[in-house]
C-alpha cells in the first residue's frame, strides 16, 4: 500500500509491481502528479546530472548516500530511452523535458501500469491503525482497507494550492516518529518595504551574482542568477540560499562575480576622462549601476579622474560585499519544497523502514532530506523510491486488498 501520487510514490509503486508486489497506490487529490505537471516552467527539471550527497540537507547528511548511490541521475536516464522520452541540459547540470512534463508522468503511469498497480484517485485516507497481527488498516474513502505494509509519499507543506497538506507528519507522529522542525525551502526572501524602496525599480533586472548566507556547518554559497523584485530578491541565487537562511541572518552579495572591481576602477580611472556613472555602467547592468549611484548622489555625476581612490575602493567593497538583511519569506505558497520531515535517524537508510514500526515507510518529500534547486529533489524522490521499492519486491507475497 502506498499513500501519495506524486513522483515518489508513483515511482515506488511501479518499480515494486514489476518486482512481483501487489500494489495498490491511493491519493487524496483528483489530478495525478500535479507536482511534476508544473515543475521546471512545466517541463520539469527531472533530475541533475551531478546529484550527489553534498547536494541536499538533512539533520542527518550521511542518510541519503545509500538510496542516491543505488539509484543514480543515469537510471532514471535510462528510464526516460525506454520510454522514448527527449530531453535536454540546460546549465550546471539541470535536465528538463523537450516537450512537457506530461511526458514524466504518462512514463510513471505506464510503468505503474506494467506492475498492475491498482490506483485509485481521488481517494482519501482518513484513519490508520496497526492490526494486532501486524500491518495496518485503513479508512478510506473507498471503504477499509488493509495492507501488510504502507509506504507514506505524501509530500510536503509547499505549494498548499495543489494539495499538500500535513497528512504525512501527522501519521508519523501517531507511531512515534519525530519530526525535524519543517519550514518553507527554495522560496523568495522579502523586505521591509521602507528599506527596499530605492532597489523597487530594478524589478525585472537578473544577474549572476555570488550569494552567500549561514553560519558555521550551516553556511552556503552559490553562484547563480539573481531576480530583483518590487518586493525583495528572487530567482535561482536567493532560492537556493533561502534553504541555508534563518531569520535574523543577513545575505552577502556579490554583484560582479569573478572581477575585482577596485583594481578596475582605478585602473579607468588613470586613463578616463568619463562619468564614474557610465565607466560602472560598463562592468555591471546599466539599470543596477545607475540605482546604486543614486544610493550616494555626491559620486552620481562625478567625472571618474574627480573621484577619490578611497571613495572607489568603498564603491567596490559594497557592489561586492552587499549585505542586507531579509525580514522574511513568501512561505509555503512560493515555497518549491518543504525543508525538515520525518527524522531519518529513526528509518533505515537501505530500505525507507521505520525503525520503530515494522513495515512502515516513508519516502520522498515528507522525509528530512531537501535537495538543491535544480532537479535535486526530483533525484531523492526516484532514488528513495526505488530503495523503498526494491525492499517491497524482496516480499512479494504482502500485499494490500
Amino acid at each position: 500500500m502506498i499513500v501519495g501520487g506524486g513522483a515518489a510514490g508513483l515511482h515506488c509503486a511501479g518499480i515494486a509491481g514489476q518486482l512481483g508486489a501487489k500494489v495498490l497506490l491511493l491519493d487524496h487529490s483528483a489530478k495525478v502528479a500535479e507536482k511534476i505537471r508544473i515543475s521546471g516552467g512545466g517541463r520539469c527539471n527531472f533530475t541533475n546530472r551531478d546529484a550527489g550527497p553534498a547536494n541536499f540537507l538533512s539533520a542527518n547528511p550521511h542518510f541519503c548516500r545509500s538510496a542516491l548511490a543505488r539509484y543514480t541521475p543515469a537510471d532514471f536516464l535510462e528510464l526516460l530511452r525506454r520510454h522514448a522520452v527527449p530531453w535536454h541540459e540546460k546549465h550546471r547540470g539541470q535536465l528538463f523535458c523537450d516537450r512537457s512534463a506530461e511526458d514524466v508522468i504518462t512514463l510513471l503511469l505506464r510503468e505503474c501500469e506494467a506492475g498492475g498497480v491498482v490506483r485509485r484517485q481521488p481517494c482519501a485516507v482518513h484513519a490508520v491503525r496497526p492490526r494486532a497481527g501486524g500491518g495496518f488498516e485503513l479508512d478510506t474513502d473507498g471503504g477499509p482497507v488493509q495492507a501488510a505494509r504502507l509506504v507514506v509519499a505524501t509530500g510536503g507543506l509547499s505549494i498548499p494550492k495543489i494539495g499538500a497538506s500535513d497528512w504525512g507528519y501527522r501519521l508519523a507522529r501517531q507511531f512515534g516518529h519525530t519530526i525535524v522542525e519543517t519550514r518553507p525551502g527554495l522560496v523568495p526572501l522579502t523586505f521591509d518595504s521602507a528599506a527596499w524602496a530605492p532597489f523597487a525599480a530594478l524589478s525585472g533586472l537578473s544577474l549572476e551574482v555570488d550569494i552567500e548566507t549561514g553560519a558555521g556547518k550551516s553556511r552556503a554559497r552559490f553562484r547563480e542568477d539573481l531576480l530583483f523584485t518590487h518586493r525583495g530578491l528572487s530567482g535561482p541565487a536567493v532560492l537556493q540560499a533561502s534553504s541555508y537562511w534563518r531569520p535574523g541572518q543577513a545575505l552577502r552579495i556579490d554583484l560582479a562575480p569573478g572581477q575585482d572591481l577596485a583594481t578596475t576602477l582605478l585602473h579607468a580611472k588613470a586613463g578616463s576622462k568619463r562619468q564614474l556613472g557610465t565607466e560602472l555602467a560598463a562592468l555591471l547592468p546599466r539599470r543596477l549601476a545607475e540605482t546604486w549611484l543614486a544610493t550616494t548622489p555626491e559620486l552620481a555625476c562625478r567625472p571618474l579622474p574627480e573621484t577619490r581612490d578611497q571613495e572607489l575602493r568603498e564603491l567596490a567593497r559594497r557592489l561586492q560585499h552587499w549585505e542586507l538583511q531579509p525580514d522574511g519569506d513568501e512561505g509555503y505558497r512560493k515555497a518549491e519544497v518543504t525543508l525538515g520531515g520525518v527524522d531519518t535517524r529513526e528509518l533505515s537508510s537501505q530500505t525507507l523502514e521505520s525503525r520503530r514500526v515494522p513495515g512502515l515507510h516513508f519516502i520522498g518529500e515528507v522525509v528530512d532530506v531537501t535537495g538543491w534547486l535544480g532537479g535535486y529533489n526530483f533525484q531523492w524522490a526516484w532514488a528513495s523510491a526505488a530503495a523503498c521499492a526494491r525492499a517491497l519486491g524482496e516480499r512479494p507475497a504482502e500485499s494490500a486488498h
